[in-house]
């Protein structure tokens, strides 16, 4: 099987010839080329350049179109701060006070340099690979894109006080969601990954998410032409399966802070399983942890197709090491192979 095929066996609840694994790494690939990560991020062709050497090196499953969180911030006309050693980050919130949206108007995805750079790297991955890998794009989701627009404090009195302001909010961030996921599809992305941490039940209670959270995700993914997965960037999202189920979503990214049989078990028959290796605890792995951790993620979720072994936060940080990611991949190799008989001793 090829890695597309691979992903969609197991998407179909069925066991494919092994384990998918998703190596989400981002800023890694500036290392592979030689650049800083500012520089890497600057051009489409680096970052395609980047994803492809580092899936030739690694063998997993995906290419990865994600530059960082905030590059629909920077298309807004906010502002970027890069740093040498870590993801960059959205900088002051350029919707100071609620009563600005009002007349907030946000551009069209496809006028941003920086959104051409990502649909630029994206064309380069597709004629690259055809239809034998998935390219994943991204998109930070309506509701949860305000923190990074407007931060938390604001962003909760919008909710609390000005539900009509956070409707004409939802309402802008939606049209240009589903612009831009539309528009990476339309480049070659195979999927979209609908980052929603906000949505996470470790930020937002249920019955509030289904007023809110819910409701968006409904309506955004529903027009997004192409299938999706939601990611919780860390965040726990048990009590919420079945609802993420019903927006129309097929796979979630789920947190190590929730237990992954139980994760598998709740989803089984609704929704694909991503995760949950710790990527934070990766940065102090050595050969031997990386591939008990691995051992362990497959045994307790592997059986029967539905999941794809990832990190649970969805980019990788830029500390862990190469022989770390080499460990990770020798183990699903060895480990993932179909049917998982060892999985069944005690």
């Amino acid at each position: 099987m090829n890695s597309l095929e691979r992903v969609l066996t197991t998407i179909g609840q069925k066991e494919p010839d092994r384990v998918p694994f998703f190596l989400m790494v981002t800023m890694h690939g500036a290392r592979e080329l030689g650049l800083s990560i500012e520089e890497y991020f600057a051009k489409g062709e680096q970052v395609a350049d980047g994803q492809l050497k580092m899936r030739k090196k690694y063998k997993h499953d995906c290419l990865y179109n994600f530059f960082y969180a905030p590059v629909e911030i920077e298309a807004m006309g906010g502002e970027v701060i890069f740093r040498e050693d870590g993801p960059p980050n959205s900088g002051r919130p350029f919707i100071e006070n609620i009563e600005q949206i009002e007349m907030l108007k946000l551009p069209v995805p496809t006028e941003s340099p920086i959104i051409n750079e990502v649909l630029k790297g994206t064309r380069i991955m597709k004629a690259e690979v055809g239809d034998s890998v998935p390219i994943i794009g991204v998109v930070m989701s309506p509701f949860s894109l305000p923190i990074m627009q407007m931060g938390f404090s604001n962003y909760f009195d919008l909710i609390f006080k000005r539900p009509d302001l956070f409707q004409r909010l939802m309402s802008l961030n939606e049209n240009f969601c589903i612009a831009w996921a539309n528009a990476q599809l339309e480049a070659g992305a195979t999927a979209i990954c609908y980052f929603d941490p906000f949505s996470s039940v470790t930020v937002t209670p249920k019955n509030e998410y289904m007023k809110t959270g819910f409701e968006v995700a409904k309506r955004t993914i529903g027009q997004i032409q192409g299938p999706t997965a939601t990611h919780m960037a860390s965040g726990r999202c048990l009590p919420i399966i079945d609802s993420l189920a019903n927006t129309g979503t097929l796979i979630v990214g789920v947190s190590v802070e929730e237990d992954l049989k139980e994760i598998k078990d709740t989803c089984k028959e609704k929704l694909t399983v991503l995760g949950n290796l710790n990527g934070i605890e990766m940065c102090r792995w050595d050969d031997k942890t990386a591939e008990q951790k691995v051992k362990d993620a497959i045994k307790r979720a592997g059986k029967g197709g539905g999941f794809i072994l990832a990190d649970n936060h969805g980019e990788i940080p830029w500390q862990v090491p190469e022989e770390v990611l080499l460990s990770i991949s020798k183990a699903v190799h060895k480990w993932g192979k179909y049917p998982l008989q060892w999985a069944d001793e005690k």
